[in-house]
């Protein structure tokens, strides 16, 4: 059993070369009973209950199983197939199970009882007086109050909902891979830059096709639908990103979204809550759904009306440009980057050659380096899932490990639109030696060709700063518990390091370390630079719109109880007051919506939009003092990034600022005040 030894690679890394997929149910059933002794262990310990014996005991309990979790559920997003999505649903329930058999057992939920109960007079750290608070909560919260009939009930819900969200998934990922747009003549090509060009050819070739391919992946879609001339085929192609599960179809998600939505809302109700949102919000800074709402709203009312500004100027735009009468959803990329170039005389096309792929990582790494005092080092003795994957080793000024770094960056068929960040084993302080954390990125940006390195956009450049700040969050962990480590924090507080980092992409200093031309080495000039930051509020009024959209829907699905008739007529409904386009009979949103049906964000897509108010404050402390100030560095690292979720945020974000974050700054940034 794999995960059942020492593995004998470098730094503990998983052995990815040794894990067969047929090895992968052995080797959960092997670990799930490993993880089961150990419980057990724990109930039948005859001390007295103390902090040690339960509470930290429980915490490192099943660490081969978190390790194989972590191994399978990522590769299950970033490298799957058939077989394995079949391996998912199969084990998927057992791990549903044995959580259950875990915080529904109550001779374990009556010694964690008498620890929290004294609590007082144990003389706990901060840390260990959060994870007391954590663990009792969590067996709360999990159901451990339910009498035998609802547990068993319990059981059942979880069992479905586990099951449901990753059908969900398997569904959008066989609508991305099934489309594609066949293109024979290159004139209905026009408009569309030559790195696209040439990227779709070479997709075409691969699927022995003459001409040019583009698919429902962002890298290909998103060129096609901001350059192509031919309204018509942009046409086409965005009906079919946007009706995505969506087609009454083997893959639709329909009956999947009313299940979801109904199963967390019972089970909501079943532990004491009015709906899942309160479920959920209880363990959030937001705290519940009625902050959240209005939280979203008073945004709404401040972005809506500059939103509706600029989508009259999008409108006249087209209508003096190209005649076009009603704006539709494919004709908004395409028109606001034409406005763009029209404003700033600066597209994609003029920057790209100065955001290489390989420079822009090193930039982020460079600018860690000044900021935390850590060092990236490519390292190429690190078994890795697929032969894109580049592993480093990250190092302190003396030479100590602090993280191992793997970089996933280019689409292919068994891999997940999007970019995220994750772990393949937690940071945790035992036995007095430090484990240090592996960090994981994947992103999915345009590829090298044959005559062109991978260049990034703009937005792709932020994306990748962005999730180099979550990597960042789980790198400098420094706890002792597992659970509290790094990115363990509240749901609306985990966007703070990420979001912060994209504003390094704004600072001329911060650009002239890694904005150098692929060809001539020259840095970007310093007009590029201006235009940038000047058209860094171009059209946000609609970019956050669109953005609290998404939240006010997610609260609708599970905010309060529902009965979902209709999900198209559901999600038209949700978005009335933020909507300017006219609807797309044949899409929708929510049969795609990931975040919400299938990632964690039930209940916090809104915390993107939080997290920028936090970010926006926080970096104007930076901007106070120096972006490279080494104070300001020392203490978002010492208080947020190094701290998990081993004190409440908000305690944490004041320690670091001095104050709780206010509006202003965000509002002042993105130009609506």
């Amino acid at each position: 059993m794999v995960f059942l030894e020492n593995f004998n690679t470098k730094y503990q890394t998983t052995p990815f070369s040794l894990i067969k997929l047929s090895d992968y149910k052995d080797n959960f059933k092997a670990c799930i009973s490993k993880a089961k002794n150990e419980i057990d262990a724990i109930i039948q310990n005859s001390e007295e209950p103390t902090f040690e014996n339960v509470i930290a005991a429980i915490d490192f309990a099943g660490q081969e199983l978190d390790r194989l979790s972590s191994t399978f559920f990522n590769l299950n997003s970033a490298e799957t197939s058939d077989e394995m999505q079949k391996i998912a649903q199969e084990v998927s329930p057992w791990l549903t199970e044995f959580s259950n058999d875990i915080t529904l057992n109550e001779d374990l939920f009556q010694k964690i009882k008498i620890v929290y109960d004294k609590k007082d007079n144990l003389n706990l750290t901060t840390e260990q007086q959060t994870l007391l608070d954590k663990k009792y909560k969590g067996f709360v919260r999990n159901g451990a109050l339910l009498n035998e009939e609802q547990k068993k009930k319990l059981r059942e819900i979880d069992t479905q909902l586990a099951k449901l969200k990753l059908t969900f998934g398997e569904n959008v990922l066989a609508e991305t891979n099934n489309y594609q747009l066949h293109i024979t003549n290159e004139s209905d090509l026009k408009g569309l830059p030559e790195g696209a060009k040439e990227a779709a050819a070479e997709l075409a070739k691969s699927k022995n096709l003459q001409g040019w391919v583009f698919t429902l992946d962002i890298p290909s879609y998103l060129p096609f639908v901001t350059y192509v001339d031919n309204r018509e085929l942009r046409k086409e192609i965005s009906i079919a990103y946007g009706k995505k599960a969506f087609q009454n179809n083997e893959f639709d998600n329909q009956q999947n979204i009313k299940d979801i939505v109904r199963l967390r809302h019972e089970r909501a109700n079943l532990l004491g809550y009015q709906s899942h949102a309160d479920f959920v919000l209880e363990e959030r800074m937001a705290k519940n759904p009625e902050k959240v709402k209005s939280f979203l709203n008073d945004l709404l009312e401040k972005a809506k009306p500059a939103a509706e500004r600029e989508f009259a100027e999008l409108t006249a735009f087209a209508k003096e440009l190209d005649g076009i009468d009603h704006l539709e959803k494919w004709d908004s990329a395409y028109y606001s980057e034409k406005l763009k170039q029209k404003k700033f005389n600066l597209d994609d096309e003029k920057l790209k050659p100065y955001f290489k792929l390989e420079n822009v990582l090193n930039g982020a790494f460079t600018i860690a380096e000044k900021l935390y005092g850590i060092t990236f080092k490519e390292v190429f003795d690190i078994d890795k899932y697929h032969e894109d994957v580049k592993t480093y080793e990250v190092l302190d000024f003396d030479g100590n490990l602090v993280a191992v770094f793997y970089a996933d960056f280019f689409p292919r068929k068994g891999k997940r639109n999007g970019a995220w960040m994750t772990s393949f084993k937690s940071q945790y302080i035992k036995d007095g030696i430090n484990e240090r954390p592996h960090i994981s990125n994947v992103c999915n940006f345009t590829p090298p060709t044959k005559t062109k390195p991978s260049l990034l956009t703009f937005n792709e450049v932020t994306t990748l700063f962005h999730e180099f700040g979550h990597g960042l969050h789980g790198m400098l962990a420094n706890t002792t518990y597992p659970s509290l480590s790094g990115t363990s924090v509240f749901w609306d507080f985990v966007e703070l390091p990420s979001q912060v980092m994209e504003n390094w992409c704004y600072q001329p200093e911060a650009l002239a370390l890694f904005a150098k031309h692929y060809e001539t080495g020259e840095i970007i000039p310093q007009e590029y630079v201006d235009k940038i930051k000047e058209s860094a509020n171009f059209l946000e009024g609609l970019a956050t719109v669109r953005q609290l959209s998404f939240g006010l829907l997610d609260m609708a699905y599970h905010g309060k109880a529902q009965t979902i008739d209709d999900v198209k007529a559901f999600e038209l409904a949700a978005f009335e007051s933020t909507k300017l386009y006219p609807d797309v009979a044949e899409n929708c949103m929510s049969t795609s919506f990931s975040h919400i049906f299938q990632g964690g964000y039930s209940s916090g897509y809104y915390s993107y939009k939080w997290a920028e108010v936090l970010d926006a404050d926080a970096f104007a402390y930076f901007e106070e003092k120096g972006i490279f100030n080494k104070e300001v560095a020392t203490k978002f690292k010492e208080y947020v990034l190094s701290k998990g979720g081993t004190e409440h945020p908000m305690e944490l974000y004041k320690k670091f600022r001095g104050h709780e974050p206010t509006p202003e700054a965000l509002l002042k940034r993105a130009g609506l005040i």
